[in-house]
């Protein structure tokens, strides 16, 4: 397709690179270079002389880079890929605060459609026409000058002339950039799109190029032990999604959000962190016996969890998901997959409200067992941008909302007042669950988010940054414990003095065997939080 508009600029193969190479630095980079200055705050000569040569250098490995990817005999094909990849990934960057690390890579490809398309807006659509459609269109009728001979040595002089370029900010300022880099390792993953290439190879490395793990069973024989109690128990776990702890008013919010489990006299733990920021870690994570800091997903992934353990122990346990998927968690238990369409009433094709789950709850809880039974039932939460889709128009407590998907486009009490909507229904939703619990004996519900969320804190939105650099805003969580047993108050009394002592997913594993009365060889009491009132 021909650009409208006829160019009369026709430059060579390496007058091309070298201006697209330019132009990538400056524009695409520009968050990267943004984020230089901040770490650098450049005063003396020599730091100037530093920040300065990093828009330099990186134009230098961009002419490299360009022409090993195609330059030399595609290179409208090769810049026009870089163009709109860059364009699309300096939107999530400017828009949302993202970072495309290798978490992030992983739960971008575990995005269902619905989740996909909601990200789809009119800012976006301007953005991307802007930076990546017209110049593609720019670069289509560009008639580049030279014979093949003539763009080698064209080519070849540019990428020597980058090299040496290269060797002199090395030999210069190497001890800069050392300083800078050890200090500040996350920087590169600002560099687009290097550090999204960089980030996808070892997704798919990782995922799919690597040998599978031997699978292996953390405990051959789990039971649950004889002081368990004449009924069975029941054991409600609700996953939730993308909820923050300081939102919860039983954690001191001012706006009343969660009135449904504080009247139900469920208790809160205030001081929670997560083991991710984004569902794809967090999720199998918490389940795992890994901690945060050796977390690994292959290894996760090819070993035991917590709910494998107490299947294998004998209590009865499914998995009933009105989320994406429950990464993995699930497989080997049973499992009432997500399904957008169940009811016409709660579903539109797309997402459920979670008052599905209370439903399907009720279903599975009428069955007759005389088994102990572990219930996980994953939430859809207050997962965005499309908060207002997470909740019935008449659980609208806070108006006005903003029902966009462009949420850095609202104002900041609309965003605030959509969100806690979504919240505010969670606690219903939760406010039911404890209802139905509340008449069968020896029953229990935890609920525990997978990750927090930002709505425009320091320019961030949604979630999935580096753990290291995230803000408290997507670690720190909410978890609500609530127990048939609160009718004795010495037990009670036990539980609340524990909730606002500082604890992270990685108690999760151990809790729920201590709630399911099962005794395994992986159980650590230490990080079993309600050991200490069941003693």
């Amino acid at each position: 397709m021909k650009f409208p508009i006829t160019l009369k600029f026709n430059p060579t193969s390496a007058q091309f690179i070298l201006l697209s190479s330019l132009f990538i630095s400056a524009i695409f980079n520009a968050p990267f270079l943004s984020a230089v200055y901040e770490v650098v705050a450049p005063v003396t000569l020599n730091e100037w002389v530093f920040f300065l040569s990093v828009p330099l250098l990186l134009t230098f490995f961009n002419v490299i880079f360009l022409s090993l990817f195609g330059a030399l005999f595609l290179p409208r094909t090769t810049v026009a890929i870089a163009f709109v990849v860059s364009s699309l990934l300096l939107y999530g960057t400017l828009a949302y605060g993202v970072i495309f690390d290798k978490s992030m890579i992983q739960n971008v490809m575990e995005t269902n459609s619905g989740e996909a398309f909601s990200y789809l807006n009119s800012t976006l659509f301007l953005f991307f026409s802007i930076l990546g459609l017209i110049p593609v269109f720019a670069i289509s009728n560009l008639e580049l000058n030279g014979k093949l001979k003539a763009r080698i040595k064209q080519l070849l002089v540019l990428n020597l002339f980058a090299l040496l370029g290269i060797a002199i900010i090395a030999t210069f300022l190497f001890k800069s950039y050392a300083a800078v880099g050890r200090n500040n390792k996350d920087l590169t993953k600002y560099i687009i799109p290097y550090a999204f290439y960089d980030s996808g190879y070892k997704y798919l490395r990782d995922t799919y190029f690597y040998p599978p793990l031997p699978y292996k069973v953390l405990d051959k024989r789990p039971y649950i032990k004889g002081n368990a109690g004449i009924h069975p128990s029941t054991t409600v776990f609700v996953v939730g999604e993308t909820a923050r702890a300081d939102k919860f008013s039983s954690n001191g919010y001012s706006r009343r959000t969660t009135p449904n489990i504080q009247n139900a006299g469920a208790i809160s733990f205030s001081k929670v962190t997560s083991c991710g920021t984004a569902t794809a870690v967090s999720v199998p994570c918490m389940f795992s016996r890994l901690s945060r800091e050796n977390y690994d997903s292959r290894t996760a992934d090819s070993q035991d969890n917590v709910l494998d353990i107490i299947h294998r122990a004998g209590v009865d346990v499914t998995w009933i998901d009105n989320n994406s998927s429950c990464k993995g968690v699930c497989k080997r238990v049973e499992t009432i997959d997500f399904n957008p369409s169940r009811d016409p009433k709660l579903c539109d094709g797309d997402y459920c409200y979670d008052e599905v789950l209370v439903d399907l709850l009720r279903e599975t809880l009428s069955r007759p067992s005389k088994e102990h039974r572990v219930i996980v039932l994953h939430m859809i939460g207050s997962h965005g941008p499309t908060y207002y889709r997470r909740y019935p128009e008449k659980f609208a407590k806070f108006v006005p909302d903003c029902p966009r998907s462009d949420i850095q486009n609202c104002e900041e009490a609309e965003l605030t007042n959509t969100y806690d909507n979504t919240i505010a229904y969670t606690d219903y939703v939760l406010g039911q669950i404890i209802e139905q619990l509340a008449t069968i004996p020896n029953s229990s519900m935890l609920y525990l988010s997978d990750h927090g969320e930002s709505l425009g804190e320091n320019g961030l939105y949604l979630h999935g940054f580096p753990y290291n650099l995230a803000p408290v805003e997507q670690t720190h969580v909410p978890m609500v414990y609530w127990a048939s047993k609160f009718s004795q108050p010495q037990y009670s009394d036990c539980v609340n003095s524990l909730s606002s002592h500082p604890y992270s997913q990685d108690n999760l594993f151990d809790t729920l065997l201590g709630l399911t009365n099962v005794q395994s060889s992986t159980y650590q009491p230490t990080q079993d939080i309600l050991r200490k009132c069941e003693s």
